[in-house]
């Protein structure tokens, strides 16, 4: 089923995002977390995918696992750096071969030792390329394809300071076929109902999940500061953690996560999609807490 159809039930949509181990012995541990978190009855469970596609089938062995033996609707992210078209159209055959519903369609990052890769020489120097080559595919295939998911920037895109232009080219990605837009993580709300505001006034229109993920060391957070992306922590999170002795702040994470999502699905948000590093217990304290 496409997430466009699960997200139309009016009921809120929780998900979670997972990312491939690398050895089995990680592989075993993650499908314990997800059996753990099966229990929330997610309405889908999304699995990354490696910079320049270095964990192409990581990705799509867990995908394929995650369907047989789960009840789980699993979708795959897929990215485009360095792909040729040949081989998305193999990726996307082998995941239509074992029953995949919808792809999550990103540009991606070239790998960390080809910092200055340059990525127009690429068959698809952007995600909406990618976007219309998948679109074209479904148009090939008999029954009603992939349904095809894109990433959101609610704290702005960070290779476009340009708000404005910005929001050009994201409606570009959302017009090539898109049929739902999935968040990057963040912390402030505001964020996340300016750029709902921002997309109306685009003509975007297709449904928003909001990425939330529960923080849980201090350690963490600087991580998520030093990326490229650079997390915002609004003023009223890192009040939340000051009196919070040693690393671990799970608590409150935990706290103003379930906060963060009440008020999204309160403002008509249609699901929440939980970024989870591979672990369940935060994730699995916010969804109890909010009894959806």
């Amino acid at each position: 089923m496409h997430i466009r159809n699960l997200l139309a039930a009016n009921q809120p949509s929780i998900s979670f995002e997972f990312f491939p181990p690398k050895t089995s012995t990680g592989a075993e541990k993650l499908f314990q977390v997800i059996q753990e978190l099966a229990v929330m009855n997610p309405s889908f469970v999304s699995v990354t995918y490696g910079a320049g596609g270095t964990t192409r089938d990581l990705t799509h062995d867990l995908v394929s696992r995650i369907l047989k033996e789960t009840e789980i609707p699993a979708v795959p992210h897929l990215t485009c750096v360095l792909h040729s078209k040949e081989e998305i159209r193999d990726i996307l055959t082998r995941y239509a071969e074992i029953g995949v519903g919808n792809i999550l369609a990103l540009r991606g990052d070239p790998p960390r030792n080809q910092p200055d890769y340059n990525r127009m020489k690429d068959d698809f120097p952007y995600a909406s390329d990618l976007v219309r080559y998948i679109a074209d595919f479904n148009d090939q295939q008999q029954g009603e394809g992939f349904g095809i998911g894109v990433a959101g920037f609610p704290e702005g895109h960070p290779e476009t300071p340009n708000r404005l232009q910005e929001m050009d080219y994201f409606k570009r990605k959302v017009d090539e076929g898109a049929d739902y837009i999935c968040t990057q993580l963040f912390f402030d709300n505001h964020d996340l109902l300016d750029f709902r505001d921002r997309c109306s006034l685009a003509g975007i229109e297709v449904p928003i999940i909001a990425g939330v993920m529960p923080v849980t060391s201090r350690q963490g957070m600087v991580r998520m500061a030093d990326l490229a992306a650079g997390a915002r922590f609004p003023g009223k999170l890192q009040h939340a953690i000051l009196g919070v002795e040693g690393d671990d702040i799970t608590e409150a994470g935990i706290d103003y996560a379930t906060v963060q999502c009440q008020e999204l699905l309160e403002e008509g948000f249609p699901g929440i999609h939980f970024y989870t590093l591979n672990k369940s217990q935060a994730t699995r304290e916010v969804v109890t807490r909010l009894g959806v």
